[in-house]
Order: C-alpha cells, then structure tokens, then sequence
C-alpha cells in the first residue's frame, strides 16, 4: 500500500455554509473532509498534514514559498509515494506554477480543490480529492512536474488555468488539452508535456511585481506608480500579440531605464507574444527597448515567474533567459 501526503491548506473544499451570515467560511476539518472519500484506505495509506485554512485569495507568495519547502521535505521521506495539496481555487493554479519550478523531486505532487462548498447539492471536494490520490499513487505520474486534477481531468500546473467563475470543470489547459483523465479510479495519460531544465533553488521570495492589464488608451502613470513604489519587476498583459498603445511607452522606457524588468504577455487566453509588429507600441519597438517577453503565460503565472527568477538575480538577461529559453545560463 502506497503511502500519500494529503497536505491540506484551505479553500472551497474545506467550507461550508454559517447560517449566521449565509455565506461559506473554513469549517470541515481535514478529517472530515477526507471521512467523505469513500474507500479511499482501499488503495492508499492516507497521512494528513494540515499546514492552513486559507481561502484562495489569502495565499501569497511567502506561503507558497513555506509550502514548497514542507513538500520537498514531505517527499524526501522514504515511505511517502507522493504529495497532494488541497488549495483554493482563485489562486490554484499560481501557487501550483510555484510548485512546477520549485519542488524537487519525481515524485508526483498533484494540486486539488473544490467548486461547491460542503453545504451545497454536488459537493464535489471529495470525488476530486479521490481522483487526485488515485493520480498520485500512479507510477506514470512521476517526473510529469506537478499536476493539477479537478473534476477527473488532469493538467500540467505549467499549461492549466482556471476558466469560469462557476463550473466544474473549470480548470483547463485551453492551448493544449489535459495530460489526461481519471477513469474507474485510475489515472490514464494522453500525451506527455514540454519540461523545463531548471529547478529554482529559492531561500526568500522577491514579491513586489506589478500586474498591469493593457485596455484601449491606457497611459503610463499606472506604470509610474510602481517605479515611484519601489517595485521589483512588471508583468504587462498586453493587447493581441503582444502590443501596448503608445502612451504606455514612455512609462516602460523608464522602468527599463532603471533596470526594472518588463516582462510582455498578452491578455488573450491562447497563443504566444512575438514582436511581429513594427508601428509605434508594437511588438517591435518594446523588443527593441528591452522588454521580455513572456512567450504564452498568462499574467498571473508570468508574475509568479519573475517572483522567483528575481529571487535569484537581478541580471536582467539571465531573467531574460528563464523567460526566452526557460533556463539560466
């Protein structure tokens, strides 16, 4: 019998609903929580590790940063097969991208929550939380990184975003599809993912990265308040394949100037930036500046990226590097 780390931290999956204010607050114990996956002792040994009950948007950089580290210890340990983290769904998938490029081991870690809290028809916590073990004991699941497996799908934390505000199958990896599926308790794979070749060995994470999401007209003096607020590095969801309108410009010139790295992606959900255009704003032009380029991350992932590529560095081309080629040189 294979022995799993259930690493409970909080979210949907471990709420229900207080009369008092008929809203969902934390309130299942893990115990509780893992009493409702039916059978489960059938195929693994269960040890339960309750590190927090946070909802998603409490999750913060400095936690994941804490949760990593307990993980790699976790699966260092002789006797433990694999990991599985329970998590709000707003932040899932950034705390599992921090999870891809911090966590060293083969081992699967595979990333779980929930979408209906235990007071609603469908709670469906315990039914992902059982697919998530049964993909953790899989032996075909080590060395794919970490995973994401919500409503018997499974998805690479690279590739995975969440989608609705409200369905159950909301996480979804919209370029490429899942790895696989969770089927008659078994995990079965369809294809393989692109790895990186880089294992980030982080001691203290940088945190101060902006986000700025491009709209028509935008203007630099949002851009200014971050430079003016002392931060680190900016991520910009820019329009299309990667443009910005031409008021943003004298803004990115000066974060660039002052060696603050701008990092490029765009705010369409599919396909890659790329300095195709050469007007005034274009792709082109933010190249030419200086700014990187994020290839197809969304926004939310390519901060978590400069959080930790900053947490190592300052060398603005090695970031460039980790962004371009996903490597350091």
């Amino acid at each position: 019998m294979k022995k799993i780390a259930v690493i409970f931290t909080g979210g949907t999956i471990s709420m229900k609903v207080d009369p008092r204010i008929n809203a969902a607050i934390p309130a299942l114990s893990s115990e509780e929580i893992m009493s409702m996956v039916t059978n489960i002792e059938q195929y693994a040994d269960i040890e339960i590790i309750n590190f927090s009950k946070l909802p998603g948007p409490h999750m913060t950089p400095n936690l994941m940063l804490e949760l990593s580290n307990l993980i790699n210890d976790v699966l260092n340990r002789e006797d433990i097969h694999g990991v599985v983290v329970t998590h709000g769904t707003d932040t899932l998938e950034e705390t599992a991208f921090f999870l891809e490029w911090t966590i060293k081991s083969e081992k699967p870690t595979i990333v779980v929550g929930a979408m209906r809290n235990g007071s609603e028809l469908g709670y469906d916590g315990p039914s992902n939380l059982s697919a998530a073990i049964c993909t953790a004991i899989s032996e075909e699941s080590k060395n794919k990184g970490v995973l994401v497996v919500m409503n018997n799908e499974v998805n690479a934390a690279t590739e995975v975003t969440k989608t609705n505000t409200l369905s159950l199958n909301t996480f979804k990896s919209p370029e490429f599809g899942p790895l696989g599926i969770v089927d008659n308790d078994e995990v079965i794979y369809y294809r393989d993912k692109k790895s990186h070749d880089h294992i980030l060995n982080i001691k203290k994470i940088e945190s101060k990265i902006g986000l700025i999401k491009c709209g028509a007209g935008i203007e630099s003096d949002i851009i200014d308040f971050y430079i003016n607020s002392k931060y680190k590095g900016l991520i910009i969801e820019a329009l299309g394949r990667g443009n910005v309108p031409p008021p943003m410009l004298d803004g990115i010139k000066r974060a660039i100037n002052k060696n603050i790295p701008v990092v490029i992606v765009s705010r369409c959900p599919i396909g890659r930036v790329l300095d195709t255009y050469g007007y005034l704003g274009g792709g082109k032009m933010l190249r030419n500046l200086g700014a990187i380029f994020g290839f197809n991350l969304p926004g939310q992932k390519a901060r978590i990226k400069l959080m930790l590529a900053l947490s190592i560095t300052n060398d603005v081309n090695k970031i460039r590097d980790l962004f371009e080629k996903d490597k350091f040189k």
